[in-house]
């Protein structure tokens, strides 16, 4: 299933910034290749209050609901900015998790799988504060109503972003029943991200130098993080793909190709299959290539649907 909504296109930071409404033209743009054909698609549906209050204090809720301007754009921080249409933006971004990981779970096999082609991204954005592009933590919302499921004890939470999901960290740091794993290039904003931070049992980092390619991209992930996801046993998978880890991307250099990506989203729907009755949830994070943005989508939504 891919899940979506044209309100995610109306998010409008200005021009100049990166993280644009092209962004999803490019990836909607991908995801009708005649391969993704058979794949059903729907409406991302908004979320309750009580699903983001589960990720997000009330004030920070409060807070971002009463910024929203009626014209104009409002700076949260200086990369952060709300437009007219960016609340809806984001509120159908974390819908769209709740109602996939919904979809997965009444599933199996290759139809347990969701993309969520939606935009601002969400995993900078913490407990208490938006953050890096991001006023919502959508995976982090969606792992809550996840593990308030009753059939699901666990949990792996999979980001593969360029930039180190520092909100997903502190929203899920220290829930046993949701093992969190990250690659990402080191030293990078938002400057987190280091093995053992905070000594956080259910948290994995795997920071990897600039330039590092393919060969380092595989060796952390195939001798630490996908082994760790395997012995966590996860009921379910969710993946925050960002796609600027690739070599076109201008705000990184971690010099991957879209087959990398493909590779491991191979390697996490095997792992599911193996724990999760095959059920992997995936949301678009950052990539602001619109080249590696449709070329990423392609190779990740070829191995997630098959």
């Amino acid at each position: 299933m891919i899940f979506t909504h044209s309100a995610c296109l109306l998010h409008e930071p200005g021009a100049g910034h990166p993280e644009s409404p092209a962004r999803l033209a490019a990836v909607l743009d991908a995801t009708l290749h005649s391969d993704f054909a058979h794949i059903p698609r729907a409406d991302a549906p908004l979320p309750e209050r009580d699903q983001l209050e589960r990720a997000h204090d009330e004030q920070m809720l409060n807070a971002i609901f009463a910024a929203a301007p009626a014209s104009g754009v409002v700076r949260l921080d200086p990369d952060t900015v709300m437009s007219p249409g960016s609340l809806e933006a984001a509120l159908r971004a974390s819908g769209a998790l709740v109602a996939a990981i919904d979809h997965a779970l009444t599933n199996r096999g290759s139809a347990a799988r969701a993309f969520c082609a939606v935009r601002p991204p969400g995993h900078h954005a913490t407990r208490a504060l938006p953050m890096g592009f991001c006023l919502f933590n959508h995976i982090a919302v969606g792992a809550a109503h996840a593990l308030g499921h009753p059939d699901v004890a666990r949990i792996a939470v999979v980001d593969f972003d360029v930039h180190h999901g520092n909100g997903t960290q502190d929203i899920l740091g220290g829930e046993a029943r949701a093992l969190f794993v990250s690659s990402h290039q080191s030293p990078l904003y938002p400057g987190t991200g280091a093995p053992g931070e905070s000594c956080l049992s259910n948290v994995l980092n795997l920071p990897l130098p600039p330039g590092s390619g393919r060969s380092a991209f595989e060796r952390v992930w195939s001798e630490h993080g996908l082994p760790a996801i395997d012995a966590h046993r996860p009921d379910l998978i969710l993946i925050s793909a960002g796609f600027d880890a690739h070599r076109l991307d201008p705000l990184a250099n971690l010099e991957l190709e879209a087959d990398d990506f493909g590779w491991l989203t191979r390697e996490l729907v095997a792992i599911a299959d193996r724990h999760a009755q095959g059920r992997v949830v995936s949301t678009l994070e950052g990539g602001y290539s619109l080249t590696a943005l449709r070329e990423c989508t392609h190779a990740h939504m070829t191995a997630l649907f098959g």
